[in-house]
Order: C-alpha cells, then structure tokens, then sequence
C-alpha cells in the first residue's frame, strides 16, 4: 500500500513539473511536438530511475559512511552528466531521428534539476532503495504526463487563432498554469 501512495503522490498530487516546479526547462522547452515530448519523456525517465539508484548506493555506501555529505551535490551532478553522455551515445546510434528532434534539450538532461532533485528528495525523505525506485520512476512517470499532456494541448493551440500578443510564451505559460491547476485537484486524494 506505501508503494502505491508513493505512486499516486508523485504522478499526480506532487507532480515534479506541475507541483513543485522542478524541470521546467524541458517542459517548456520540448513540448511543442508530441513524438518530441514522448521521446524527452523515455530519456529523462531512463536518466531518473538509473541516477537515482547509483546517487542512492553512493550516498548510502561512500557519503555518509565517510562524512562526506557536503560532497552530494557536486557528485550526484557527476553521476547524471555521465548517464546523459550514455544516453545519447545511444540514442544517436539508435534512433538519429529522435537524436536530432531533441538536439540541445538531451545535454540539457545534465542540468535539468528534476533529475537532481528526486535524487536529494530521497535522500531527505530518507527513502529505502526500492522506495527510491518507484519514487524515482512514478515521478518520471508524472514528468512525461505533464509534458505529454502540455505538448498535446500546444499542437492544438498552434492550429487555433491566438491574439499576436499572446502567440508563443505567453500562451505557453498561461497553459502550463491552468494545467498545474487541473492537477491540484488531486490533492486530497494522498
């Protein structure tokens, strides 16, 4: 029952983009395709659930046993920036198509603070490791609802008359609140 709590309150009632505002980069970014979003989506959710395993076993068997916690920030960074670089050594031998439809935003993975967030919030929460797993995972999973819900509605507005001022960010982040809205209405379920 704890891991399905876990689940619901980190897909939908403290949605990592629309709830706490972490990797709000991406999501403004990469949404303006769906196929583009979904793509991010399986990178980021990849990327999550491998950092977050790796920075929890390092936390848990060098960091702490050692005191040195102030070296989290700096070495979590490092663990993400490598899984990145795998990632799109992958992915550019994989499937070059969605390689270039992502461009810049893939080694913006490294920086995106969804990422090192969830590892430090486990850690904070003082999550097991396969808590941190569905933590890390059911977060992904809500990371790429939100974006692939917000790259849908922004395939629609991009066919709709929208007022010259409003066209592009405006509108983006006007959408992005009404949808961060919707989402509070989850949180009386946890």
């Amino acid at each position: 029952m704890e891991y399905i709590i876990i689940f619901i309150a980190a897909v939908f009632v403290n949605n990592i983009v629309l709830a706490q505002f972490l990797g709000v980069c991406p999501f403004l970014g990469v949404s303006k395709k769906v196929d583009t979003a979904a793509g991010m989506s399986a990178a980021v959710m990849f990327v999550l659930t491998i950092a977050t395993i790796v920075t929890y076993l390092i936390q848990k068997n060098i960091l702490e046993p050692f005191g040195l916690g102030f070296m989290q920030t700096i070495s979590y960074i490092l663990v993400i920036a490598a899984l990145v670089q795998m990632v799109e050594i992958v992915l550019k031998k994989v499937s070059p198509a969605l390689y270039q439809a992502l461009g810049v935003f893939l080694p913006l993975i490294t920086t995106n603070c969804c990422i090192l967030g969830v590892a430090i919030l486990v850690i904070q929460k003082d999550f097991n490791l396969l808590e941190s797993v569905v933590y890390a995972i059911s977060t992904a999973i809500g990371f790429a609802l939100a974006l692939i819900i917000f790259a849908g509605i922004r395939e629609q507005l991009a066919m709709t008359r929208v007022p010259e001022s409003m066209k592009g960010t405006p509108i983006a982040l006007i959408t992005a609140g009404l949808l961060a809205m919707a989402f509070m209405g989850f949180s009386g379920i946890v």
